[in-house]
């Protein structure tokens, strides 16, 4: 078995992030499609079950207004611990300013907690979360951009080519 103190990091690394580093980077990346899998799912519950109760046949339906009521705000309160994970990444590499993780996660929580307390609502508090998930796509995206374009070769350079001189090869 291979332990940490075996392996060199140091011709491994990409750009001066461990193998390590960017493995985790990738899961909370992919654990961050899933939260905005669980968004597009709740936009896509609020239009469909909302459109099928507002028709005049499902008006006294109770199972079908929960889903329309309730659903959406279960899908995107499941995306809570999924963003907060991601955030400890990103703060953690630096994958965005620390500001902007902090005003994401804390006007979200305080929006949320605010709405809980004193306005009995959760759906301000909920739409701001939906941002937070997308913020971290954006960061995730960069961050991997970033290690693309540095293992591109330079374009700047011309690569070096023998020119015959045909005045040269006509006169002798």
């Amino acid at each position: 078995m291979t332990t940490a103190s075996d392996q060199d990091l140091h011709t491994k690394s990409q750009h001066g992030f461990a193998p390590l580093a960017i493995a985790r980077i990738r899961g909370a990346q992919r654990a961050n499609q899933v939260a905005i899998y669980l968004i597009y799912a709740a936009i896509l519950a609020f239009v469909v079950f909302g459109t099928i109760a507002s028709i005049k046949m499902f008006h006294d339906n109770q199972l079908l207004y929960r889903l329309f009521y309730n659903l959406p705000y279960a899908l995107v309160a499941l995306t809570i611990p999924i963003t907060i994970y991601d955030a400890l990444v990103v703060y953690r590499y630096r994958l965005n300013q620390p500001s902007m993780i902090a005003m994401s996660i804390g006007v979200s929580t305080i929006i949320l907690v605010g709405g809980l307390i004193f306005a009995d609502t959760v759906w301000l508090g909920l739409s701001c979360w939906l941002g937070v998930a997308f913020l971290f796509k954006v960061s995730f995206k960069r961050f991997f951009n970033f290690l693309e374009v540095a293992d591109l070769p330079d374009n700047d350079e011309t690569p070096e080519t023998d020119m015959v001189d045909d005045s040269d090869s006509t006169h002798q």
